[in-house]
């Protein structure tokens, strides 16, 4: 157990092993470089320090994909300079997602459950989208909850801030920066 008894945090990277091919994927594409360079230094901090790290990913249909596959295929997609420095490293957890949370159908509960991790720290793609929805049933699933603002890529700008503001007031998410972020 983290400080006052509290479950330790995972670092959590969602939907970026992507092949950059689906509505929006441009603007997700122009506004994802400085997250991934942030999500990429919040990597090297979790992998330094022992911090749990969690692919959640789409699988864009393919029910037969594996970790291997989607990130073959993101390297070969559009924009692999956004994929290969995020590539997840063996030993890493990486569970595949259907739909915009990255808890809906998928053992991500359980695992978290049986690592005794008690706060999701998200990072990842779309802000106003599948991290908006992850955030939300990480809250009603009770556990604590952080989102780094700048390890986040969106389509629209404006959504996206108004979503941060959701997470912080009421799913009581802390907004980080990558800087700053508590991966305790």
């Amino acid at each position: 157990m983290g400080e006052e008894g509290k479950a330790p945090s995972a670092l959590v990277v969602v939907d970026m092993i992507n092949p950059y091919d689906f509505p929006d994927a441009d603007a997700v594409a122009e506004h994802a470089p400085d997250a991934v360079a942030n999500i990429r230094r919040l990597l090297d901090r979790c992998r330094a320090d022992g911090v749990p790290v969690i692919y959640v990913n789409d699988n864009y249909g393919d029910w037969n994909s594996s970790s291997e596959e989607l990130m073959q295929h993101g390297l070969e997609g559009r924009h692999p300079e956004l994929v290969e420095p995020l590539a997840p490293q063996d030993g890493e957890a990486f569970v595949i997602k259907a739909r915009h949370s990255i808890f809906y159908s998928t053992p991500l509960e359980y695992l978290l459950a049986t690592e005794g991790i008690g706060r999701v720290v998200l990072t990842g793609q779309v802000t106003e989208q599948c991290i908006l929805y992850s955030a939300l049933d990480a809250y009603v699933r009770n556990f604590r909850l952080a989102v780094v603002e700048d390890a986040v890529a969106h389509i629209d700008g404006e959504l996206a801030q108004a979503a941060l503001r959701m997470m912080e007031r009421n799913m009581r998410a802390d907004i980080e920066r990558t800087a700053e972020a508590n991966l305790d």
